[in-house]
């Protein structure tokens, strides 16, 4: 039952109900308490003093019987437990019940003389709680005849009256008030509880089995906004987030549809493409031939010499176009064997200084020795490694320096080994990093726009993954990734580097 927000919202409104509630009739029932002792107090003070002077009369004139004759009828009273005179020693002198004169006052009373107090509430051995109020009767010159001169206490009135009827109106008064707090607190928690079912609960309900209908693939959904409130933001909000699904949906629907279609030309344009490939390798190797046999009956210095030359050049890149295009439409399957990455890169490192544009770019090595062997096709990924290169030679036209960098990374439990080509070129833009990666693309006169998807390709192919970051005007860093396969006793704890420049 209280696993439900309603219910436990429900239940803090009760508690928090009852204690203020609670609370609240505590403090009147104490107050009721407090006046309903203050007003008999004040009833019994003026019993009290009523008493005093109709006895006084009496005692001035010495008229001992009438004395006690108007205490015994005031003890009568319902609301009066015991009316006394004792005298300064505590022995009673008159009293509503004669049998006890001649008797020890009560304690209580007797204490109260003793320590100059005036009232005070008392429980009895039998019978409700009293206040006992004492008096103390002191003599005047009238009493002197009597009791000798001088003003002195002969005698102490006391009165018990009875809190029986306080407590019983008390009683009653606290039942009203227990009654009417249980009443209120029930009518506000099924208040409560009605504004909670039907304001939230219910919103919430049709919202979560609308919310079913959306994950059950229903994006048709739609709730009506019946309030401007918390509750009617959130339908306003689910409303917002159905149709933004379903139009995203549509987009993907379309995007996907689109991409189907891009990849059936594709791919029939990759099989002409191949068809092509094929016809126009052999023909362009014939034409090759033919040029070189023509270009030797000319003499060194006649000029169809040099046209020939720019021939033979065209038809190289021609042809060099046509295999990346036959590669790229069919790449071959890698035939994978333990390679070290560093030796691979020194070879092809080795290779790219022939290069001509190599001449003017310095070279840095960090190479991190003793890692482990990597699972690949070497040729494959020496191709990458010598396109990338290359690439980062010709993006640094004026001079600058390579970097290349190896190692041993751990990354979702697998360990990787992490290759870092990095030139201090122009730098790619940011809308030319979202294109270099699509087939034919290309920022150069004599490129084919096929050599970085090539890549991407192969590090695929081998289980790796190839990225790029760059800034225009700071360089381009390639970074690639390839995963490491374990040999039993292969030394990987030294990771030390060397450099060359």
């Amino acid at each position: 039952m209280f696993n439900s927000l309603i219910s436990r919202v429900i239940l803090l409104n009760v508690l928090l109900l009852s204690l203020g509630v609670g609370t609240f009739t505590l403090f009147h029932i104490y107050r009721e308490q407090n006046h309903l002792f203050e007003a008999t107090r004040l009833n019994a003070k003026l019993l009290l003093d009523t008493i005093e002077k109709s006895i006084f009369n009496s005692m001035r004139l010495g008229n001992s019987a009438e004395v006690q004759a108007i205490i015994e009828m005031v003890g009568n009273s319902e609301d009066l437990v015991g009316v006394r005179i004792f005298g300064p020693t505590g022995v009673i002198l008159k009293s509503d019940r004669p049998q006890e004169i001649g008797q020890l006052a009560d304690k209580n009373s007797f204490n109260l003389f003793v320590q100059q107090q005036v009232e005070g509430v008392f429980d009895q051995q039998s019978g409700p709680r009293v206040l006992s109020m004492v008096r103390p009767i002191m003599s005047d010159e009238r009493c002197f005849r009597c009791h000798g001169p001088g003003r002195k206490v002969i005698g102490v009135l006391s009165l018990n009256f009875s809190l029986s009827d306080m407590y019983h109106q008390l009683r009653d008064t606290s039942e009203q008030f227990v009654i009417s707090t249980l009443v209120i607190i029930a009518l506000l928690t099924v208040g409560i509880a009605l504004i909670m079912i039907r304001l939230l609960r219910q919103p919430l309900q049709q919202i979560t089995r609308n919310m079913k209908q959306v994950e059950e693939g229903d994006l048709s959904v739609r709730m009506q906004v019946q309030r401007e409130d918390e509750v009617g933001l959130l339908t306003k909000g689910f409303n917002s987030m159905v149709s933004t699904l379903d139009q995203t949906q549509r987009e993907l629907k379309q995007y996907h549809y689109r991409q189907m279609e891009r990849a059936d030309r594709l791919a029939s344009v990759g099989e002409m493409a191949s068809g092509l490939a094929h016809e126009i390798k052999n023909p362009l190797a014939g034409i090759r031939g033919a040029i070189d046999v023509l270009a030797d009956d000319f003499p060194e210095a006649d000029p169809r010499r040099e046209v020939m030359g720019q021939v033979r050049e065209q038809v190289t890149r021609l042809n060099k176009t046509v295999t990346d295009l036959l590669y790229f439409g069919k790449p071959g399957q890698p035939e994978f064997a333990y390679a070290d990455i560093n030796s691979l890169i020194k070879q092809t490192l080795l290779f790219i200084a022939q290069h001509p544009e190599a001449k003017q770019v310095n070279r840095i090595e960090e190479l991190t020795r003793n890692l482990p062997p990597v699972w690949i096709d070497q040729k494959q990924i020496q191709q990458v490694l010598l396109n990338i290169i290359i690439n980062a030679l010709q993006a640094m036209s004026g001079g600058g320096v390579l970097t290349v960098l190896t190692d041993l990374v751990s990354r979702e439990g697998a360990d990787w080994i992490r290759v870092e080509i990095c030139d201090t070129g122009q730098g790619i833009s940011v809308d030319e990093m979202e294109k270099i990666f699509t087939p034919f693309y290309t920022t150069k006169t004599q490129g084919t726009g096929l050599g970085l998807p090539i890549c991407r390709q192969l590090m695929e192919s081998n289980g790796g993954a190839l990225r790029v970051d760059s800034q225009v005007g700071q360089g381009s860093c390639f970074t690639l990734e390839l995963p490491v396969k374990h040999l039993e006793d292969t030394p990987q704890g030294d990771t030390n580097r060397d450099g060359n420049r």
